[in-house]
This record gives C-alpha cells, structure tokens and sequence, in this order.
C-alpha cells in the first residue's frame, strides 16, 4: 500500500495525541488551588452579587410582620477567550521519514505552551489584583480598601503592606473574621490558605509548621529573653489548608489568603483542551493543533484577602 499524508496522519495521531496529553499534564494545575471551576455552554458567564436581608427586628405582640428584599449588587463578566496553537510537519520531512522524531519534539512544546499560558492566565488574576487598570464588577481590584456596598459605606481585603510573617499572617486572620456582607452583618468567614510566590514558600513552612513562635525573642525588663511562646498559627490551625507556591505569581514579596467564602474566584470552561491533526493541499504539510476556551475572574472579593509586601 502506498504511503500518503493521510495514512501517515492517521497512523502518528494516536502518538502524538499520547505524548501531549503526559507532558501537558506534567504541568502542575496550580490553579486549582485558587479558583472553583465551573463549565458554560455560553460566550459569557455573568454572576449577580444578591445582597443579604439586613437583621430581623423584634415583632410586636399582634403587629405585622416585617418584610424586607434582596437587592442586585454588582455583575462580574466572565467572558471566554480562545487559546489555540499549531505546529506543521513539513512534506520535506515526510518524504525523509523525520515526521515521527519532528511531530513528537513538536507536540511535548505544544503541550507545555498551552499548559503554561493557562497558568498564566491564572496567575494574572493576582499579579493584577492591586491594580486600578484591572477592576471587577464593582468597579475597583480585586484587592481593594473601597469595596462599594449597598448601603453606601465600604470595606477592604487589601491588608496594609508587610513583609509574610507571623504578626502579618495574624493580622489577616483576624481581618477575615470581621469581613462583613453587603447589610454590614458578620458572615463568619474564615481563612482556609495561604497563597505565595516561591520567593516565600520557605516563609510560609516556618510559620505555619513551627511549633514555637517564628517571632524575634525580644528581652524584658527582667533581662530574660522569651523564646518559648507557642505559635498560635499552627496550634490553633488556622490555615487548614496549608500553603500553596504559585511559580506564575510575580511579585515576590505579595502573599493572599483565601476564605471560605464562596463564589470568591472563578475558572469557566466553555471548551476542554482538544487537538486536532490534518493534512493541507497547498504546502502538503501535516498540521497538528490544540484549541481550548475559558475564563478566569472574581464574583465575590470576600473569597480572598491581599497583602502587597512592605517593598
């Protein structure tokens, strides 16, 4: 039997399809760990913000109850992109019999490029979550000292600048518990981990996994140098979740906490990761590519709280 294009494209897609789907998993989803991910059958995804009833008053003995209604807040847009790549066999390569060694080499880098702009992407949502260029529904960051509510007041998750340590990490603990709703009512809300750049990751172990404080001994006015105190981050497990290293995240010295809280930052697939090979008249090039639709962005900003570093 003769061999043709379309015979040699039948015979390498099974291969090719093998080699990019391990070296395109070999990249770690390291935007798991910030984002829920939901499917869409949509061009865009919108998310109304519904605000909570305010507190139930005391009712009267035989007066009427009272009523109150949620209102619409604010509408976060998550609108698809179309990430695609290709690479082509040449009919050169073919007739010398190299399309094997060529299309595989091809298809780990296609693999690693697709994989590594997702995560980018990802990153991207917190590289620029302190900038006023990148706005969400209500109108300022993602990490913001002037989140609007209905009620005309406001409230933040951007922690004054410090450097990750102990003291700081406390500080953003207890921000999280007095975050509040729209109605200015605590939600209970919870830190569940700590997100940070490699630049930090050894930070982040000390503090969350030492049994004593990380804090510098300080003397006192006996002349003894306290070096016993516990450390409340791990003894009271505050981080149930641990720590998390982003190698997308660019500022070495911003770290963030995610809540409990949901609906905080979102990932849609519109359309998984699929390839696609097939042979073209005008060059006789065999041409493999790899498509997949998504989005990445926040609803609720109470999902997390930032703190940009003192430097």
């Amino acid at each position: 039997m003769a061999i043709n294009r379309s015979n040699i494209s039948k015979q390498l897609l099974p291969g090719l399809n093998a080699i990019f789907g391990i070296e395109y998993n070999s990249i770690e989803d390291e935007h798991v760990s910030l984002y829920e991910v939901e499917n869409s059958d949509r061009a865009f995804e919108e998310e109304v913000l519904m605000t909570s009833f305010g507190e139930a008053p005391v009712k009267a003995e035989g007066a009427a109850v009272e009523y109150d209604t949620a209102q619409e807040s604010w509408t976060s847009r998550y609108t698809h992109e179309t990430v695609a790549l290709a690479f082509a066999v040449t009919e050169e390569a073919m007739e010398d019999n190299l399309y094997d060694t060529f299309a595989k080499i091809r298809a780990r880098a296609l693999a690693r490029a697709m994989a590594s702009t997702k995560q980018v992407k990802a990153a991207n949502t917190f590289n620029n979550g302190f900038s006023s260029s990148y706005n969400g529904g209500d109108g300022v960051p993602l990490f913001s000292d002037s989140h609007p509510t209905v009620g005309g007041s406001s409230q933040d998750n951007k922690l004054t600048g410090a450097d990750l340590s102990e003291a700081a990490l406390e500080t953003a603990v207890i921000a999280i518990q007095k975050i509040k709703d729209d109605r200015d009512i605590l939600i209970g809300a919870m830190p569940r981990s700590v997100h940070v750049p490699p630049d930090l990751q050894f930070t982040a172990e000390k503090i969350l996994y030492s049994d004593l404080s990380t804090r510098t001994a300080t003397q006192g006015s006996d002349g003894i140098t306290n070096r016993n105190d516990i450390n409340p981050v791990k003894s009271m497990g505050v981080m149930p979740d641990g720590c998390y290293v982003n190698h997308r995240f660019t500022d070495t010295n911003a770290w963030f906490v995610k809540t409990d809280v949901p609906n905080g930052t979102k990932m849609f697939v519109r359309a998984p990761l699929a390839t696609k090979m097939e042979p073209d008249f005008d060059t006789g090039n065999l041409r493999f590519k790899s498509r997949e639709r998504y989005s990445f962005g926040w609803s609720d900003w109470r999902g997390w709280v930032g703190n940009e570093g003192s430097s």
